[in-house]
C-alpha cells in the first residue's frame, strides 16, 4: 500500500519554506551590486517591471503545478507528457550541481564565525613576517581583509592549473555544513518545517539590527544618497533590463524544482495564487531592505577610506613642507596644494608620485559583488566598528541562515523526485536516501577546498545553471500552456482555488514570459560567443591583486560539460521515450 504524501503542518510553514529558499545570498550580495552598476534608484524601475512580467507569473505557475500534481519535478512533467521526463531530470541535475558548490559558502561562513570571537578580529591587521621586522609581504601589498580571505581562508593558488592540496580546516567546516543540512532534512517536512521558521526569520532580525547600526555610522548617508540617486540614462542600456530580469529569475529560484517540491506537500485547496504574490513581494522587498543596509555600511567604509586617505596626504605634506600642525585640513587641502605647487614646484613634483588622489565618489564607484562583498567589504567595515566581534558574529550567523535556507530548497529539489520513486522508496528509507545525497555532495565539494578550489567554485557559479535554467523554465511554460493546455490548467485552478486565473496571468504565461525568456536565452548565448576565450580572475600574491587569465582547455571542457549535462537531458529524454514507444509499437505489431 502506497504511503500518504506528507504535508506541511500548516500553510505558514510552506510560506516560510519558500521565503527561506527564495530569500538567499543573492538578495544580500547581488542586488546591491546591480543597483550600484545600473542606475542606483533608477534600477528599481526595470526591476519591478520584470517582477510583474516574469517573476510572479512563473512563480505562480510552478507552485500551482506542484500543488495540483503532488509530485516532484520529474513526476510533474512526466505526468503532463512522457516526452517531458527530461525537464524534471534537468532540474534535478542543476540542483545537484548547485548543492555541490553552494554549501562551500556555508563552510566559509562557519570559518569566519569561529574566528569572530577573537579580539582583535584576525582580519583587522596584517600579520608580522617571519623575522618580526615588518608586515607579511603579501598582506602589505593588499589589505588585511583581502589577505585573510585569499591566504588564510582560501589559501589560494596563483592559477587554476595549480591544484594544490586540500585546506583541511575548510574541509572540516564543509563537513560541518553538510552535517547541519542533513540534520535539517532528516525527517522531511516534519524537520524542515520547523527549521525554516528560524532560517527565514532570523536574517530579518540581523538585517534590522544592522540597519539601526548602519544608519548611525559616520558616512552612512553618503552610501544611501549614492544608492537612491537615480541615473535614468542607464534605462537606455539593454544590460540594465537584462540584469533586472535575470535577478528576478534567479532570486526566486525558478527552474530548480525546489518550489514544485515544496508546493507538492500543500493541501490541494491551498491558495497558491495569493502565496505566489506574497512570496514575490517579500523577496523583492528584502532585496531593497538589504540594499539599504549594504549601502549604509558601504557609505561608512567609503567615507572611512576617503578620510583615511586625506589624513595620509595631509600628514605627508605637513612633514615634507614643515607646515604648522593644523594648518592643513580636509577643507583647505585643494587650495593648499595649489599654493605648494606654485611656491615649491620642484619639491612638489618629486613628491607627486606619493600623493594619492583621494575621491569619495571613486570609493563609492568601486563595484563588488558575490564573495567579494560578503567576505571582504563587509568584514572590512565590521573591523572598524565598535564592538566589532558582536557585529561579526551576527553577520556571519545571518549568512549561515540564508545559506542553509537555500540549501534546504536545493536538497528538496533532489530528494523529492528520488523519494517519489517507488523503487528507491521501497528499498531505502528516506533518511538513508538523504544521507547518500549529502555524502556524495560533501565528497565532491572537497574539490572546492583545494588551493585552486575557488577557481572551480567560480566556474560552477557562473556556468552550471544560467542557460540551463532559462531553457528549463521556457519548456515548463510551453508545456503547461501548449501541451497540457491553458484551458485545462484553468479548470485545475478552478478546482483548487474556486476561481479561474484572470487575463493578466494568462497573457503572461502564454505570451509575455516565454518571449522574455527567449530574449534572455539569446542574449546569454550571443554574449558567450562574443566573449571569445573565457577568462577568470586569479590571485597574484606578488602583486597583492587579482589578474585576468585565460581558462585552460580542460577547464573549458568542464564548462561545456556542465552546460550540456543539464540542457541535453531535455532532448535526450524525449528521444529515449520516442525510441521506446517505437520499439514497443514494433514488438506489438510483430506479435500480431
Amino acid at each position: 500500500m502506497e504511503k500518504p504524501r506528507p504535508l506541511w503542518g500548516n500553510p505558514l510553514q510552506f510560506v516560510f519554506a519558500c521565503i527561506s529558499y527564495a530569500v538567499g545570498l543573492g538578495n544580500v550580495w547581488r542586488f546591491p551590486y546591480l543597483c550600484q552598476m545600473y542606475g542606483g534608484g533608477g534600477f528599481l524601475i526595470p526591476y519591478f517591471i520584470m517582477l510583474i512580467i516574469e517573476g510572479m507569473p512563473l512563480l505562480y505557475l510552478e507552485l500551482a503545478v506542484g500543488q495540483h500534481m503532488r509530485q516532484g519535478s520529474i513526476g510533474v512533467w512526466k505526468t503532463i507528457s512522457p516526452y517531458l521526463s527530461g525537464v524534471g531530470i534537468a532540474s534535478v541535475v542543476v540542483s545537484f550541481f548547485l548543492s555541490m558548490y553552494y554549501n562551500v559558502i556555508n563552510a566559509w561562513s562557519f570559518w569566519y564565525l569561529f574566528h569572530s570571537f577573537q579580539d582583535p578580529l584576525p582580519w583587522a591587521n596584517c600579520p608580522l613576517n617571519s623575522n618580526h621586522t615588518g608586515y607579511d609581504e603579501e598582506c602589505a601589498k593588499t589589505s588585511s581583509t583581502q589577505y585573510f580571505w585569499y591566504r588564510k581562508t582560501l589559501n589560494i593558488s596563483s592559477s587554476i592549473e595549480e591544484y594544490g592540496s586540500i585546506h583541511w580546516e575548510q574541509a572540516v567546516c564543509l563537513i560541518l555544513a553538510w552535517l547541519v543540512v542533513y540534520l535539517c532534512i532528516l525527517r522531511g517536512t516534519e524537520s524542515t518545517g520547523k527549521v525554516v521558521y528560524v532560517t527565514a526569520s532570523l536574517p530579518y532580525l540581523v538585517l534590522f539590527i544592522y540597519l539601526i547600526r548602519g544608519l548611525t555610522l559616520h558616512g552612512a548617508v553618503n552610501g544611501l544618497i549614492y544608492m537612491f540617486t537615480p541615473k535614468l540614462e542607464q534605462l537606455a542600456n539593454p544590460k540594465t533590463w537584462i540584469n533586472a530580469a535575470t535577478q528576478i529569475f534567479f532570486s526566486l529560484g525558478l527552474g530548480f524544482g525546489s518550489l514544485i517540491a515544496f508546493a507538492s506537500y500543500n493541501e490541494p485547496n491551498n491558495n497558491c495564487e495569493r502565496y505566489a504574490i506574497i512570496i514575490s513581494l517579500i523577496n523583492s522587498s528584502t532585496s531593497i531592505f538589504a540594499s539599504i543596509v549594504t549601502f549604509s555600511i558601504y557609505g561608512f567604509k567609503a567615507t572611512f577610506n576617503y578620510e583615511n586617505c586625506l589624513s595620509k596626504v595631509i600628514l605627508l605634506l605637513t612633514n615634507v613642507f614643515d607646515l604648522e600642525e593644523g594648518a592643513l585640513t580636509a577643507d583647505n587641502l585643494d587650495s593648499m596644494k595649489d599654493y605648494l605647487i606654485s611656491t615649491y614646484p620642484n619639491q612638489y613634483a618629486e613628491l607627486l608620485p606619493q600623493i594619492k588622489n583621494c575621491s569619495l565618489e571613486a570609493e563609492l564607484d568601486t563595484a563588488v559583488q558575490g564573495t567579494g562583498l560578503a567576505f571582504i567589504v563587509y568584514s572590512e567595515a565590521i573591523k572598524n566598528m565598535e564592538v566589532s566581534q558582536l557585529y561579526s558574529v551576527l553577520y556571519f550567523i545571518m549568512l549561515l541562515m540564508l545559506g542553509i535556507g537555500s540549501m534546504l530548497g536545493n536538497t528538496a529539489a533532489i530528494l523529492t523526485p528520488l523519494t517519489d520513486s517507488k523503487f528507491l522508496s521501497t528499498h531505502l528509507p528516506k533518511e538513508v536516501i538523504s544521507g547518500i545525497v549529502c555524502f556524495i555532495n560533501c565528497i565532491v565539494g572537497l574539490v572546492f577546498t583545494m588551493e585552486a578550489g575557488n577557481y572551480w567554485f567560480d566556474i560552477f557559479n557562473d556556468y552550471a545553471a544560467t542557460l540551463s535554467l532559462l531553457l528549463i523554465v521556457l519548456v515548463e511554460t510551453i508545456a503547461v500552456c501548449y501541451i497540457y493546455g491553458l484551458r485545462k490548467f484553468e479548470k485545475d485552478l478552478l478546482l483548487m482555488l474556486g476561481h479561474k486565473p484572470n487575463w493578466y496571468w494568462k497573457i503572461m504565461w502564454a505570451f509575455a514570459s516565454p518571449v522574455l525568456i527567449i530574449s534572455l536565452f539569446i542574449f546569454y548565448l550571443t554574449d558567450y560567443i562574443r566573449t571569445g576565450t573565457l577568462q577568470y580572475q586569479a590571485w597574484d600574491a606578488t602583486q597583492g591583486q587579482l589578474v585576468t587569465k585565460d581558462y585552460p582547455s580542460y577547464a573549458l571542457a568542464v564548462i561545456g560539460l556542465l552546460v550540456a549535462a543539464s540542457t541535453m537531458c531535455i532532448p535526450i529524454g524525449a528521444l529515449i521515450i520516442f525510441i521506446m514507444k517505437r520499439l514497443k509499437k514494433r514488438s506489438v505489431s510483430t506479435l500480431e
